[in-house]
């Protein structure tokens, strides 16, 4: 979260994310080929002005970077880590649901097991976590955080608490939308992709910084789950889909891994 004192309003940040609209709209017009991956230095997200690279990136030494990262075993990622519901000693509070999808790369080919990592606030919107102090309860039955490897088809599954909104320190009156985060890791550690989903009929997407920092509205909405009333359970949870697309023109938006 930003620690910037909020002195902007939301309509002057709505105003930002127009402007930024239409700027994208002109490169379209005149031919150009914009990217479609978050903006790092994107005005609306304030903290990505002090944040965003601004030197040339270094080459480093895989091997030197493996000597110090952590490693795993599929037998270290055990079944019931990607049920967040029964991991603390009893029943979370919110809407149970389940989210779901396959890991792919641009050919739709399943990518098979690889570790897919989880971290979310509550339905309160509260992160267990020291640097959260807005005042919204903790879940003492909810960590927050989940973990699996896809299968041969390159599917995950995770049943959860849907996240409340929370606020944060963009703007005046800056809230985040339910959003789960996602971390995908390649065969090595050193090869991680971070990103967010989000659901369905949130009205503070419009208005959120980070979410329209992919200016593409294409883009943009392949980090939205659709609904699946397949996948959701009878008298128990509601399901959403929502697949992961590694590489090519429809890749899914990634991000920095220091973002809200």
């Amino acid at each position: 979260m930003s620690t910037t004192p909020p002195t902007a309003t939301q309509a002057d940040v709505d105003a930002e994310i127009s402007a930024a609209s239409a700027a994208y709209d002109a490169e379209l017009r005149a031919g150009t080929a914009p990217r479609t991956q978050p903006r790092l230095d994107y005005a609306p997200y304030r903290s990505s002005r002090l944040r965003h690279p601004t030197k040339d990136l270094h080459h480093a030494d895989p091997e030197s970077i493996e000597l110090v990262a952590p490693v795993f075993g599929h037998r270290d990622v055990a079944v019931d880590e990607a049920d967040l519901t029964i991991q603390d000693g009893g029943e979370p509070i919110g809407e149970r649901m389940v989210v779901a999808g396959r890991v792919v790369d641009a050919d739709g080919r399943p990518v098979r097991r690889q570790l897919v990592e989880i971290w979310q606030a509550n339905a309160a919107g509260r992160y267990v976590h020291k640097g959260d102090q807005h005042p919204a309860p903790i879940d003492p039955h909810f960590t927050g955080v989940g973990r699996c490897l896809t299968d041969d088809d390159g599917g995950y599954r995770f049943t959860t608490i849907k996240p409340g909104p929370y606020p944060w320190r963009n703007h005046h009156n800056a809230w985040r939308p339910a959003h789960i985060h996602f971390s995908v890791f390649g065969s090595e550690f050193t090869q991680r992709m971070v990103t967010q989903v989000y659901f369905p009929g949130d009205p503070l997407l419009a208005l959120d910084p980070i979410y329209q920092s992919i200016v593409d509205p294409r883009a943009r909405e392949r980090l939205v789950a659709a609904y699946d009333h397949d996948l959701t359970t009878h008298e128990w949870a509601t399901g959403y889909r929502w697949d992961i697309v590694l590489t090519g023109s429809h890749a899914t938006p990634m991000e920095q891994e220091d973002d809200a």
